[in-house]
């Protein structure tokens, strides 16, 4: 499912659908990866598996070959440690055909300064709504961090987006050179006939579920204040666990869950709640819709780009929300769920990208003319 439509932002990237002008080696550079769960992760591992079915040779440089610190107020996500020029270097001695810096971290500052130093074409992602995370963790304005992001995504030849609400949120924000770029799910996973964990059987009905980081932005105790009968549970791990957890003890709170034992937490749920006021797009939401459970959400980016009143439903009192979603038609949602494909989306990533050429990067100094 192609939630933009037309990919309009720009010229397309290989006319025709050339096979033979599209990248056969990318570099993926990126500071969120693994051990980190989230859906900026699933999108990139998922991209770059179906990549290398296809024959591309993908590399990611990510913060696991380097030392890292804790990222402040948030210790599970590593920041990577670098030397000046290492980044650079990595890159020159993979010689790839394309490159792809998908986060504005550590390694994703050391990627774009080395390509726009170079003349080097790169394309960027913005995966997440990142001025409004750091305002929601430091205090600052989302309007002190947008010279950044203009500053960090300004030379990319593209800035791939996932839905509509952020290309105009962008838009209005200066940057204009964006590229369409939908998600995916995994359907031999995720699947209504998942069997819901033991945990559920003991659990009174209806069964809410919220699925994702356990942190501040994620806005969970909008969830968990809902005075709503049933059970509400929380799959996931994050910084806030604790003290929500504390906070709540009438909550279930599972861990981290994936794979099938995740995905029968959506098919067992009657409701997915998502509370995230931040997302750029909500990866989870179709994962639930996949498995067959309505979602219920506020209408801000991701959601309204989303969901239809077939499959769930928006409102900013997130109660009837979930009243409104727990009625929704569990086969329309498993059928629509089943409208995203993971070969889709990486289909737009691989247009989106800009092949190193002397036309757009006459300074390679040493990279492969692609």
């Amino acid at each position: 499912m192609n939630l933009l439509g037309s990919l309009d932002a720009g010229p397309p990237s290989f006319a025709n659908g050339d096979a033979h002008s599209r990248p056969r080696s990318i570099a993926i550079v990126t500071d969120a990866w693994h051990p980190q769960t989230n859906g900026v992760v699933r999108t990139l591992d998922m991209t770059c598996k179906i990549l290398r079915e296809w024959g591309h040779q993908v590399a990611v440089i990510s913060p696991d070959a380097y030392r890292s610190m804790p990222c402040p107020t948030y210790p599970e996500i590593r920041l990577a440690l670098t030397w000046p020029g290492s980044v650079g270097r990595q890159l020159a001695r993979l010689n790839p055909d394309a490159i792809h810096i998908a986060t504005e971290g550590p390694l994703g500052i050391a990627a774009r300064k080395y390509c726009a130093r170079k003349g080097v074409a790169f394309t960027t992602a913005y995966h997440t709504q990142f001025p409004d995370y750091v305002a929601r963790r430091t205090g600052l304005s989302p309007d002190r961090i947008w010279p950044f992001i203009r500053w960090f995504h300004g030379p990319a030849q593209r800035v791939m987006v996932a839905t509509r609400s952020i290309r105009r949120e962008l838009r209005g924000q200066g940057i204009s050179q964006l590229h369409a770029w939908s998600r995916g799910v995994d359907l031999g996973c995720f699947t209504p006939d998942a069997p819901p964990p033991p945990e559920f059987s003991q659990l009174d009905g209806p069964i809410l579920l919220y699925v994702g980081r356990v942190a501040p932005e994620k806005n969970i105790e909008a969830f968990l204040e809902c005075d709503y009968p049933g059970s509400k549970v929380v799959v996931g791990d994050g910084p806030a666990k604790a003290e929500l957890e504390a906070r709540f003890p009438d909550v279930h709170f599972l861990g981290k869950r994936t794979g099938r034992e995740l995905a029968g937490c959506y098919a067992g749920a009657d409701v997915f709640v998502f509370p995230s006021r931040t997302d750029t797009f909500g990866l989870v939401m179709i994962e639930a819709l996949a498995c067959g459970t309505p979602v219920a959400a506020y209408p801000v980016a991701g959601p309204i780009d989303i969901l239809t009143e077939q499959v769930g439903a928006m409102s900013e009192e997130l109660v009837r929300a979930i009243d409104v979603a727990r009625y929704s038609d569990r086969a329309a949602c498993a059928r629509f769920g089943a409208e995203f494909s993971w070969e889709a989306a990486t289909e737009q990533f691989l247009r989106g990208l800009e092949p190193l050429g002397e036309a757009v990067c006459p300074n390679l100094n040493g990279l492969k003319i692609a």
